[in-house]
């Protein structure tokens, strides 16, 4: 069933929008790696089988410079874009505060789109109170382990309803051996927000909002877990430049947090015999004491509209099919996490050829609250170098943790101030 285009809506910012003309509209799609991206022209596919008076144009800008390209080109007034993809919060925040994007809050109203739909996602790109994006594909944290690592240890597997407490204990269980013969019972890649993030998942704190010392307990258990062998070496990981896939390749931990899209990856490269591991699985993320299983952290990929559009109705109905169910199962079968995830996407996804195929694997993709990595700020590029800058003081020991707290403090609310 065609999506029905509203004639002269009015948004909220008191534009009008005219009414749809005669004829086919055709509609200019900025995005990045247009030819490189599977999901991309069965999408436009099956949005122009249902609205065959609406044609989609790509119009890619490239992933290197994209925001930058996208910026000037509507900073320029160009009126030619119509569907905007944001790549990630500080550049969302860009184009929020330059007025370039339309507030959606009218249309999800008129048109019941159900924003809980987005497991959080929505909420954590509402600017007072003002929506701008709807999420559109989305990554997310899971623990992957090694079913043979844990046979062998005579361990049972790790489950969807951890607390991070008994995530410690069990990698601890699963160390052993020494030398190149030893097996970690958990990794931590150097990133961050592997660390910090964690923290943020009682929703009651974010990464830009300064006093940090919420995380102090997040950190003490990954550096005594550092400290007594349970993970490899921070310094060590840094100085060699030590991939997460690596380690995970070579049978050389039993347990690792990692992001959704390393699924495909680790099946593809099973599929052609490019590593050691045979059998694996995927849990929930870890939760805090009183938190829901399923909680976990993500990036969200998110589709606005243009507010130089002059096509705004058939760029509206554009972006609500590629954040809607149907856009979702598109996406999805092309091996790719939407930002809806149920239970209809989750049987998709699970269903893809490498994919374990236990009940608690397919368990896992069902998330029940999405937290960002970094909330919506407009100072999020300056934060996040701030919080990365203290993290591998932190982690590399030079200096304490109340130290690197105690830093981060100072730094970010330096930014704030000014």
């Amino acid at each position: 069933m065609a999506l029905v285009l509203s004639a002269g809506m009015v948004f909220a910012n008191g534009q009008k929008e005219a009414p749809a003309a005669k004829g086919p509209v055709t509609l200019k799609w900025a995005l990045w790696d247009y030819a490189q991206t599977v999901y991309y022209k069965p999408l436009i596919e099956a949005f122009e089988a249902e609205n065959p008076n609406i044609k989609i144009e790509p119009l890619d800008l490239g992933s290197t410079d994209y925001q930058t390209m996208l910026s000037t080109q509507l900073t320029g007034g160009d009126s030619s874009i119509d569907v905007v993809t944001i790549k990630d919060i500080p550049g969302y925040a860009t184009l929020v505060k330059a007025g370039q994007l339309v507030n959606l809050n009218d249309y999800v109203k008129a048109k019941k789109i159900n924003l809980a739909q987005y497991n959080g996602g929505a909420e954590q790109m509402t600017v007072n109170g003002n929506l701008y994006e709807l999420p559109f594909r989305s990554d997310f944290r899971i623990v992957y382990y090694n079913k043979d690592v844990f046979d062998k240890a005579g361990e049972k597997y790790p489950t969807n309803d951890m607390t991070w407490a008994q995530y410690d204990a069990l990698a601890r269980k699963m160390t052993s051996g020494s030398g190149a013969a030893k097996v970690y019972g958990n990794h931590y890649h150097t990133w961050r927000s592997i660390v910090q993030c964690e923290a943020i998942l009682d929703g009651k704190n974010t990464v830009v909002n300064p006093p940090y010392d919420f995380m102090k307990p997040y950190y003490e258990r990954v550096l005594n877990e550092q400290q007594d062998g349970i993970c490899m070496d921070y310094a060590q990981l840094k100085t060699t430049s030590t991939h997460y896939s690596g380690v995970f390749y070579n049978n050389s931990v039993a347990m690792m947090e990692m992001g959704s899209w390393f699924i495909s990856t680790l099946s593809n490269q099973i599929a052609q015999g490019k590593t050691e591991v045979k059998n694996w699985g995927i849990v929930k993320l870890p939760h805090a004491d009183g938190v829901k299983a399923g909680t976990t952290v993500g990036t969200i990929t998110g589709i606005a509209v243009s507010n130089a559009s002059k096509k705004k109705d058939a760029a509206l109905a554009f972006a609500a099919f590629l954040t809607s169910e149907k856009g979702a199962t598109v996406l999805a079968k092309t091996g790719n996490y939407p930002g809806i995830m149920n239970d209809n996407i989750a049987g998709i996804l699970s269903g893809m050829k490498g994919f374990p195929q236990d009940a608690a694997s397919k368990e896992a993709l069902k998330t029940t609250k999405l937290y960002l990595e970094i909330a919506y700020s407009d100072k999020a590029l300056q934060i996040d170098a701030a919080l990365n800058r203290a993290h591998d003081s932190i982690m590399t020991k030079n200096c304490t943790l109340d130290e690197g707290i105690a830093q981060m403090n100072k730094d970010v609310k330096d930014i704030l101030s000014k």
